[in-house]
């Protein structure tokens, strides 16, 4: 019996952290609050957290919780502890962590966007498919879907209340790099993070429209833009582009990003992203239209959910405000009475929670690193079509978001062949 088998048996998951930062306290915070307040068929244990420099993770391991720290994150695959390895490191390193963790016979939680190219995300989907064979569980980390309004939208629409799907509108507006002396960071350097805008927010509104719609995006047209070329260097960067801490260094990646696209069952769709909007803190916007009614979402008011309902007598018709945090809303039951909101921690609790269950069960979380790669395509569609003048590139069509398909993907098509998921 592997160790990690041997743990599960005994109701444990040893959990494995390889980064620290943001999206690792967000996890952290995650690890320990689920078992509190939800019932979970496995205890994570918050084993081991890896970092580069043994003093700054060290602060991190007592700051956030975990027993123990160590610098090399291939150690932490080699310890007997761990059997779930959970990456918050940026894109450029996801492929290399997430395959090694898969084939030393951990489960992998990764956070989005999947992978910097393509080419990297079906590796990890054929590494996660052999996994997948031995009873080893792969998920990718879009954590939006998470929101109990978001997951209650997905509900009224796979239930027919906005009956067939028409038009998609998608928004995710930052500002914190909008002001030009704002310091270069890895966030803007295109080898580390793959992409702007366009990676690393939008993502999150090209999974949660086709999360909702349960529909793929076949085809896009696409316009990025960068607007400041130049930024002053960080610290982290300065020996890359010259002495430490003069100068400046090349953005290269995406501020913005625009695209239009057509979904499978016929809707079309708008989506932008941008970390140039000033006054717009985490402001992701997303508007359904159907043939018998509208949803409306937006996550600066995050515990409500607007709802249209076209069949009611129009004297009285309006959009109804749901205060999404009654019991009988998606994950709400454990938490605080009714009126009591949630914030933007709990969808990663939430995460956490889906997560252990379906490693519990022994069935596959969604989304899967095939649905990762879904959203992959579809970025890589929007990038080639941008640089083609914004010319219409195809999405390959097939099987739904959370089902591979064999169907070959032409020329400019975003496909979801061979080992491909949602």
């Amino acid at each position: 019996m592997e160790q990690h088998e041997a743990h599960q048996s005994q109701g444990r998951l040893g959990v494995g952290m390889i980064g620290y930062a943001f999206m690792g306290a967000a996890h952290s915070q995650a690890w320990r609050v689920a078992p509190r307040f939800f019932d979970l068929p496995l205890t994570p244990e918050m084993t081991v957290v890896a970092g580069r420099t043994r003093p700054a993770v060290e602060e991190a391991a007592a700051r956030l919780g975990w027993a123990s720290v160590e610098t090399d994150w291939r150690a932490v695959l080699r310890r007997d502890d761990v059997d779930l390895v959970d990456v918050c490191t940026p894109g450029d390193t996801h492929a290399e962590i997430a395959i090694a963790a898969l084939e030393a016979g951990k489960h992998v939680l990764c956070e989005k966007p999947l992978a910097n190219s393509v080419a990297e995300a079906e590796d990890m989907v054929r590494a996660a498919d052999a996994a997948a064979a031995r009873g080893v569980r792969a998920m990718v980390g879009f954590t939006y879907r998470r929101v109990p309004a978001v997951a209650l939208a997905r509900q009224l629409v796979a239930e027919g209340r906005l009956g067939t799907v028409r038009h998609v509108r998608a928004q995710y507006l930052q500002d914190w790099i909008a002001d030009p002396q704002a310091p270069l960071s890895w966030r803007l350097d295109r080898a580390t993070a793959g992409s702007g805008a366009l990676g690393d927010i939008g993502a999150h509104i090209v999974d949660l429209t086709q999360f909702i719609t349960g529909e793929r995006i076949t085809g896009v047209g696409g316009l990025l833009e960068t607007f400041v070329k130049e930024r002053p260097l960080a610290t982290e960067f300065s020996g890359l582009h010259g002495a430490a801490g003069s100068g400046t260094g090349p953005v290269t990646v995406d501020d913005a990003a625009l695209f239009l696209a057509r979904f499978e069952g016929g809707a079309v769709g708008s989506f932008e992203a941008t970390r140039f909007a000033w006054g717009r803190k985490n402001a992701i916007r997303i508007e359904i239209n159907g043939s018998l009614g509208s949803l409306a979402f937006d996550f600066e008011d995050m515990n409500v959910l607007h709802l249209f309902d076209a069949t009611e007598d129009a004297r009285v018709a309006g959009f109804r405000r749901i205060v999404v945090t009654e019991p009988e809303h998606p994950y709400i039951g454990a938490w605080w009475p009714a009126g009591h909101g949630l914030g933007y921690e709990h969808g990663f609790v939430h995460q956490v929670v889906d997560l252990v269950r379906a490693i519990g069960a022994g069935e596959q979380p969604t989304p899967s690193f095939a649905d990762g790669l879904q959203v992959q395509r579809v970025l890589d569609a929007v990038e080639r079509s941008a640089g083609d003048e914004s010319r219409w590139t195809s999405v390959a069509t097939g099987a739904s978001p959370h089902a591979p398909s064999p169907t070959a993907a032409p020329i400019h098509q975003v496909a979801t062949t061979g080992t491909k998921e949602s």
